[in-house]
């Protein structure tokens, strides 16, 4: 069999690989479907996971593959987001030790089932001899190398990951989008004059849609970096006013209201939704046995990302109690330059951020305007136009909902637990069964646990969230 050439293009950013094309497998000359659908499969599926000498990682040619710190960076960016910034709010509907206790074991969670998509990465590699999965591949392989009985939904297990891969990203451009409008908002009602939310979502759109006409990643990575430069200047300042004059912790609620809780998990799960990008910066590691593991890039990674959501969350709602808001950034003093200029910084930073969020929902619409017309340019011509309309409805959806905690609930509740909490127990159970479990069937009990909880989540997450944006002032 010959060689198979990788999936994944060298130098990506973690954004970028979500809509990386790939090749058809089946296209192939000397494909290993034949083998996967061969009638010895199809009558005896405990022979999808006889073990093979092929090493996914070895046949993998990377130009410029990432080091294991270069890896850990671009798992820390793509995990810490305006989710972070949110985590006080999310205490304030959990209670200061549920948030505490909750946010570390749903960090634990979360990391587990980044762990078991990337096993099931693995596993799939090597049973299709190919290099390298994405997210929706690892969905479509499962499905179609599992029990035979379950071979048909492969393409819709496909398909329904990169839908929530959208809804996802859509959520994070609206959330981006409210978030500059908001902070910008405070910074002009305090010095100038005060005018209504959707006003500045109108002002944004106009710049906002130039800057995401630019469709070569490359010249937004100075952009990335100086987004980032601001983003982590901005938050050691906010920690700096948070940990200034702490009161009692007898002043906040240890624990919320169980009516509130759902709302809690929506912003926290949104927060971790990191999972997406496990994959591709795995796939792009020069040494991708160090990403898993005890101590491994992926453990370490997530650790530092649950201790800043905790303390943020802890001292962010310690601090402002009931009366934190959607985003840490908004109770800042009104009255001092430092946290004025705070607000400015992390609002451009979000808004330079904007264009890689917008980055992966674009190219999953571009090609399916591009394909309904013939010339280069009006090809260019449609590109152009799916790009306006599509920044123009993240606009239109977030002066929908101009409160920014009721939509980071509910991203988080619809899709962020549909990709993090319930997707990988569903695919490590069809990808390992029925062989996998017949010794450890605690990993599938752990499993259904698992998405029980994600299915609790998204259902009472969801309700609870749309509840909240319908009616505002119930609490």
């Amino acid at each position: 069999m010959s060689e198979r050439q990788p999936l994944l293009r060298t130098e990506v950013t973690d954004i970028e690989a979500y809509s990386l094309p790939r090749p058809d497998i089946r296209d192939s000359p000397d494909n290993v479907l034949v083998n996967v659908q061969s009638d010895e499969l199809q009558v005896s599926p405990e022979q999808h996971l006889i073990k093979t000498n092929y090493n996914p990682s070895v046949h993998r040619t990377l130009e410029h593959p990432t080091s294991n710190l270069d890896t850990l960076i671009h798992l820390l960016k793509g995990n810490i987001g305006t989710g972070i910034l949110a985590m006080p709010d999310a205490f304030k509907n959990a209670g200061l030790y549920m948030g505490l206790f909750g946010t570390l074991i749903m960090g634990a969670i979360c990391t587990h089932c980044m762990h078991m998509l990337v096993k099931c990465s693995h596993e799939l590699s090597q049973r299709i001899q190919q290099p390298s999965l994405n997210f929706s591949d690892v969905g479509y392989w499962s499905f179609e190398t599992g029990p035979i009985a379950l071979k048909r939904y492969g393409q819709s297990a496909k398909k329904m990951i990169t839908i929530f891969l959208f809804i996802t990203q859509i959520g994070f451009c609206c959330v981006y989008f409210l978030f500059v409008a908001l902070n910008v908002k405070e910074v002009i009602d305090h010095y100038f004059m005060k005018l209504d939310v959707r006003i500045y979502l109108m002002l944004l759109l106009m710049p906002m849609i130039p800057l995401n006409l630019v469709r070569n990643l490359k010249y937004l990575t100075p952009v990335s970096l100086f987004a980032a430069i601001l983003t982590v200047t901005g938050l050691a300042i906010s920690f700096f006013y948070m940990l200034q004059d702490l009161p009692s912790t007898d002043t906040v609620k240890p624990l919320a209201s169980w009516s509130t809780l759902p709302l809690y998990f929506g912003t926290a799960i949104y927060a971790f939704e990191g999972i997406g990008v496990v994959l591709p910066l795995e796939n792009n590691m020069k040494t991708p046995e160090d990403f898993g593991g005890l101590t491994g890039v992926l453990n370490t990674g997530m650790i530092i990302v649950a201790c800043l959501y905790t303390s943020v969350g802890f001292f962010g709602y310690l601090k402002y109690g009931d009366g934190v808001k959607g985003s840490i950034t908004l109770n800042l003093p009104q009255d001092e330059i430092l946290s004025q200029l705070v607000r400015i910084a992390m609002a451009l930073a979000i808004f330079l951020s904007y264009a890689l969020q917008f980055y992966v929902p674009v190219n999953f619409v571009e090609p399916l305007v591009q394909r309904h017309f013939e010339t280069t340019r009006t090809k260019e011509l449609a590109a152009t136009a799916s790009r306006i309309a599509l920044v123009t409805f993240t606009f239109i959806l977030a002066a929908c909902i101009p409160n920014l905690g009721p939509i980071i609930s509910l991203v988080g509740a619809v899709s962020s637990s549909t990709l993090a909490l319930i997707a990988p127990p569903i695919l490590e159970i069809v990808t390992f069964w029925p062989v996998g479990f017949e010794r450890y069937k605690w990993i599938l009990w752990k499993d259904v646990v698992i998405l029980i909880f994600g299915l609790c989540g998204f259902v009472f997450g969801t309700y609870a969230s749309i509840a909240q944006i319908l009616n505002p002032n119930v609490d």
